[in-house]
């Protein structure tokens, strides 16, 4: 999938799969098993804040955004999910996710600096835990107990993704922060992501699309490659995953989703805009999209080669 190139030196691979489908199916890229299936870790939250919306959560803009992140821990993701809860009647002791640092560089440190400690509330996956709290509310579902496979919010997130994917979900097991995962294919993500991009407008579906695409900075945070990439391309929906996955779909309805192997980060975006060439993203065009085609691999802290592309790819 991806070379590691130091200097003229061949250094490293990353090996994986990749799937890009134009609207209605057509597929114009695959590499590996495509339906083999994988966990799609934080990629799948928009499709979960798409089930808590049919459940009868009532957020929108930004703090929709927010259920849908991995978020870098800035002071307004924070805030963000403090208003969330609060919008339940609920603080963030009733949160039960894993307690974290801040993932943003920036936001860490700063953090640190004041003294800060991992809680459930930097963790990144805290607004999407303070919307199924929210959920749970809205239905007088019990709030201790939402993180259980066989909660009823539970439910109804795996319902969601079944019916967007179009299959079974394969595997059950537990994410970093404590959520039940569900294993789909590379080819049914693909598909649950694209029905979310070309949603009608009023639909529950384009509310979670334009929610990210109107406030990506919520969806990541300060120079996230996933902000970027829908700054860069307008109504998209793109959500990064832990393990080195990445599902993006354009509101044409073409959609690439991959997994890295390894699961490496840093073969991620440069594997994604690759994808998206085959769909007819002009990548050079943009001067944001162009910078992801390729990673630098530092000496001495300068740029001394790059991961690019690997053979299909290329």
């Amino acid at each position: 999938m991806a070379e590691v190139w130091r200097g003229d030196f061949l250094e490293s691979l990353h090996h994986g799969t990749v799937y890009a489908a134009r609207p209605g199916g057509e597929t114009v890229l695959s590499i590996g098993d495509v339906d083999r299936p994988m966990y799609p870790r934080s990629s799948n939250k928009p499709i979960q804040a798409l089930s808590m919306l049919r459940a009868g959560l009532d957020l929108d803009g930004e703090l929709l955004a927010l259920a849908c992140a991995s978020h870098s821990g800035e002071s307004f993701h924070l805030d963000g999910v403090r208003r969330i809860l609060e919008g339940a009647g609920l603080t963030t002791e009733a949160l039960r996710c894993t307690a974290a640092l801040p993932i943003g560089e920036d936001a860490l440190r700063s953090y640190l600096a004041d003294g800060g400690v991992p809680t459930p509330l930097t963790m990144n996956c805290s607004g999407k835990h303070a919307a199924m709290l929210a959920t749970c509310v809205v239905n007088g579902w019990d709030t201790e107990t939402y993180l259980d496979p066989e909660h009823p919010l539970q439910r109804s997130l795996r319902a969601t993704l079944e019916d967007l994917a179009g299959e079974k979900v394969a595997s059950t097991g537990v994410d970093g922060c404590g959520a039940p995962l569900f294993a789909v294919s590379c080819r049914g993500l693909a598909k649950a992501f694209a029905t979310l991009a070309t949603g009608e407008a009023g639909s529950l579906e384009h509310r979670v699309a334009r929610a990210m695409n109107s406030h990506p900075e919520y969806v990541g945070g300060t120079g996230r490659d996933v902000t970027r990439l829908m700054r860069a391309l307008p109504g998209s929906v793109a959500k990064d995953g832990a393990e080195g996955v990445y599902a993006v779909a354009l509101p044409d309805g073409s959609a690439a989703v991959l997994k890295i192997a390894d699961g490496s980060q840093r073969a991620r975006p440069v594997v994604m805009m690759a994808a998206l060439r085959r769909l007819g993203i002009d990548t050079k065009a943009d001067e944001t999209l162009d910078s992801m085609s390729t990673a630098p691999v530092l000496g001495h802290g300068k740029p001394v080669g790059a991961v690019r592309p690997a053979g299909r790819l290329r």
